[in-house]
């Protein structure tokens, strides 16, 4: 029986397309930059030229949205892959067995974020309880937001329209180190109203100068969706210094 292929373009970019995940609204400016990866051997313009600079990068941002939760691909096979696909060949499946066969593994991956978020709303429930019962220090808004006072602050306190200038590290309940602007030796500047909501809220309780933990319910993160490397459902740790609010 005569098989028919996929065209090897359309396939790639179905297989892209159905396979990347979503990016949850609201998001922090964590994950995904290139500075990330110290890519400074690698990436030099004095020594590549622009093809190879922008081929560099296009793969770098694919892989920055594939390779990470709930998604885990080999890596050789994907890049086969792509050769196969940028070589012009087919990629030796018919269309209904391409649907068929991503479908399926879809779903897979969709009930196991599904069961591993449920899990992690579970821990993190009971983490913020116990956080709240053993740490005298610790504070709880209605919201359920959790926060600690490291150092109080002496400067002006952010709105939710303002923009604010701030050094974090995010952990895990696990203590997983997800990002680190602290680490990078790099602040990071933005909107106040453009981040998840436990962040929005928990700056305009900070001054200038001051350092907070944050403990954030997923509901105030990012909910059931995995978004890179924090799981579905996590509750999340920030330590955060306000450096300024609207810096010029």
């Amino acid at each position: 029986m005569e098989r028919k292929l996929l065209n090897s373009a359309c396939g790639l970019s179905l297989a892209l397309a159905s396979l990347m995940p979503l990016q949850a609204a609201g998001s922090l400016p964590v994950n995904g930059a290139c500075h990330h990866q110290d890519p400074e051997n690698i990436l030099n313009n004095n020594h590549m030229k622009a093809k190879d600079t922008v081929s560099y990068l296009f793969g770098f941002s694919t892989a920055s949205k594939l390779f990470g939760n709930p998604y885990q691909f080999d890596v050789e096979s994907f890049l086969q892959g792509v050769r196969t696909s940028l070589e012009g060949k087919d990629c030796g499946f018919s269309n209904d067995e391409f649907q068929r066969i991503v479908t399926q593994w879809q779903q897979e991956q969709r009930e196991k974020a599904q069961e591993r978020s449920l899990q992690n709303k579970v821990d993190g429930k009971q983490f913020l309880a116990d956080n709240l019962a053993n740490d005298k220090d610790v504070k709880q808004t209605p919201s359920g937001l959790q926060y600690k006072i490291l150092k109080k602050g002496n400067g002006k306190s952010p709105k939710a329209t303002d923009k604010v200038l701030v050094h974090y590290e995010g952990t895990l309940i696990d203590g997983t180190i997800f990002d680190s602007s602290i680490k990078r030796g790099e602040p990071i500047s933005f909107p106040l109203n453009g981040v998840i909501a436990g962040w929005t809220e928990g700056l305009q309780l900070m001054e200038e100068g001051g350092e907070y933990m944050f403990f954030i319910p997923s509901d105030l993160a990012y909910g059931d969706q995995d978004n890179g490397p924090i799981p579905g459902g996590s509750t999340l740790i920030f330590k955060v210094q306000l450096l300024e609010v609207n810096p010029k």
